[in-house]
This record gives structure tokens, sequence and C-alpha cells, in this order.
């Protein structure tokens, strides 16, 4: 059965109509549709007029996590198909300890790009759940396999709390970084980081890393790095607001408390700052540990908070997302992985997590 949409595209809100011929994929991954400018006959008209956009996409997620660690893979499933029903079809997992590479094999499921392990040094990052390097002079090697292991992209831990010190630090020296960052791009693979504070941030922009986790703590010559190596910024706004919580339950640590809370504090700040000097901010949740999945829409609540336009916010989640992943928007010939709404989506939370369909490889789900 073939498939008829037609509404309004964005940004450019102009006219957009499109026919899904549903075929059988050739691979392994089974039932697929495809895209088509082209009229279909007798084609069924499942959405006709509002908005139709490119699934949305979270770009910082953690399918397979939960609250406590690590979950089985039923529960992996039930996490992945939350953010299929808000529209997210395509997920960004930025590490993760369980292998979901099975759900690939899901027709129903959303597309995840893995980045592999988080890779950190013993005891600098949260139990369980990284690959720890009791020697630094490993991490080439280490970045090296996870590069062959996920989907384009490798995740360092570049600081944690340091208990010796009793606050944020840097995991890895310079020149480390600079080797291991250059083996990623040697293998076609970009590399990303997890950062909270201020003093990890110069030695991994400089050591070329693709992409911030967090980075709550970018100073304006850092933005400016940034910006000349094109460095992108997924700030997770709405984990950010588990900081107090962190502090609060830091008590034996009171510098590390305290420097989380200046953090926070000064965040907003410090991301609008990276948007106007223009940073590529992209929408990302951390859903899978201390955020539940299928928050996408919140993000993007989030990004307006720093200054970015509705649009421009929808963007970050979708169309630009999809395109510095290196995945389709809406094309001919293209996927079939969109998702409509009746009204304008940049209305706010409310409207964007309510997609009227939801269209994953030309299968129609309920919105």
């Amino acid at each position: 059965m073939s498939l008829h949409v037609r509404g309004r595209g964005l940004p450019d809100e102009q006219a957009v109509e499109w026919w899904i011929v549903d075929e059988r994929s050739q691979d392994e991954h089974g039932h697929r549709g495809t895209l088509s400018a082209e009229p279909v006959l007798d084609a069924e008209t499942v959405f006709d007029g509002g908005w139709i956009l490119p699934g949305l996409v979270d770009a910082h997620c953690h399918v397979g996590l939960g609250a406590a660690g690590p979950v089985d893979l039923d529960e992996a499933i039930t996490q992945a198909a939350t953010e299929r029903d808000v529209g997210a079809l395509l997920l960004r997992d930025c590490g993760s300890p369980v292998d979901t590479r099975s759900l690939d094999h899901h027709d129903d499921l959303p597309r995840i790009i893995r980045a592999g392990r988080h890779l950190a040094r013993p005891k600098r990052y949260s139990r369980g759940l990284a690959i720890e390097l009791k020697d630094e002079s490993g991490l080439p090697d280490a970045v090296a396999a996870q590069a062959r292991r996920g989907d384009g992209w490798v995740k360092l831990v570049g600081d944690w709390i340091d208990r010796d010190i009793g606050d944020l630090a840097p995991l890895w020296s310079d020149d480390v970084l600079t080797a291991a960052i250059d083996a990623a791009h040697a293998l076609g693979a970009r590399v990303t980081a997890h950062v909270f504070g201020e003093d990890a941030l110069p030695g991994l922009v400089q050591a070329g890393i693709d992409c911030i986790e967090h980075g709550t703590g970018i100073t304006d010559d850092v933005i400016d790095m940034m910006v000349d190596r094109g460095t992108a910024l997924v700030p997770t706004l709405i984990n950010l607001e588990n900081f107090a919580g962190i502090a609060d339950g830091a008590a034996k640590y009171p510098a590390y408390a305290a420097h989380m809370r200046d953090l926070y504090a000064a965040s907003r700040p410090r991301f609008a700052a990276a948007r106007e000097a223009g940073v590529p901010i992209y929408a990302g949740t951390d859903a899978g540990s201390m955020v539940v999945h299928g928050r996408i829409a919140d993000e993007v609540d989030a990004l307006k908070e720093i200054g970015m336009t509705a649009t421009d916010a929808l963007g970050a989640a979708c169309w630009d997302a999809r395109q510095w992943l290196g995945r389709p928007v809406l094309e001919h010939g293209a996927s079939a992985d969109l998702i409509c709404f009746a009204d304008d989506p940049r209305a706010g939370a409310g409207a964007l997590d309510r997609p009227d369909v939801v269209i994953l490889r030309g299968r129609v789900f309920a919105g």
C-alpha cells in the first residue's frame, strides 16, 4: 500500500507533498518505505494539511540505560518505542554498556547512531558504564576499538570529580587527546566528550574534538576556539536541572558541590554567548539515566531560553541535526521517516510532543 501526505514544511513554510512507496529491503533490516516526489496512483492519503517534518533527532541519549544503570533489551526496546511515539526517529546514543545492535532489526524502532562505550580513567565516571583505562597511553588504541564498534562516533569522559582534589578535573593530557582524536579521524569517526567544568575544554577543543556534551564550563576563549574549529555543542539543557541535586548529594566534597552550582548558574548566559558567536548547537536530552526517554520537545523549548528562535530550536532537533549527523531529511528516495502535525510544532512542547501522524520506514504509527 502506497501512502500520501500533504502539508507545509519547515523551515521555509512552503507547500510539500510526498508519496511513500512500500518496498521490501534487500538487506537484513526487512521492511522499508521510501519517499517519492512523483505521484503514485491509488496512494492512500494519511495526512492532509498542517505541517510535515523529518523525524526528530535526540542527539544525546542512552538506549539501554535506566536510573539504576544498564537495563535488559526488553526495556531498551520500550525506551526506543517511547522515543518513536513522540516523533524522535533518529537517536544518537552517546555511550552505553548495553549492546543494542539487535534493535536495528526492529523496523518499528528509531534508527540509532552509536558511540560505543564511554572511555574513562579508573573511578572517574559512573560505576559500571565506562571502559576504564589504567594507563592513559592506551587511549588512542581504545578510541580506535570503539570507532570500529560504533556508528561513526566515539565518546570520551573529558572531566569528572577527582576525589583526591575534591573537584572536577580533566582525565587526559593534551598530547594523548590529540593522538586519540587523530586515531578516530583516521578511521572516519568523530569524537565527542562529556565535560562539565572549565579546565578540560581547551585541551579537548585544541586536540580537534568534534563535539562537546553538556559544556557548562565554556568560556569566551573556548567559544572562540570552537567557532574557529567548527566544534559542535549539545548542551543537554533539561539534564542540567539535575545539577542542584548532584551538588546536594556531594556534601563530602564541598568544592565540587559549589562548582556544580556555579556551573549551573552560569550555563544559560554561556550557552547564549556560544549561540551568538556561531557555535553549532544541537538538541539532546541525555535520556536514559537521570532523564526519562521521550522528552525531546522539552529540550527544544529549553533551547529557546538561550536565544534560539522557535524555528532554529526545532531545527536543532530536526533538519539541522540530521544534516550534521549525515542522515537524510525529506528528499526523493530517502527513507520515509517523517512526522505530521495539525498545529504548528513551533508553538511549544505541548504541540511538538504530540505528532498527529508518525511514519517510520513507511509504516504509520499513531501520534
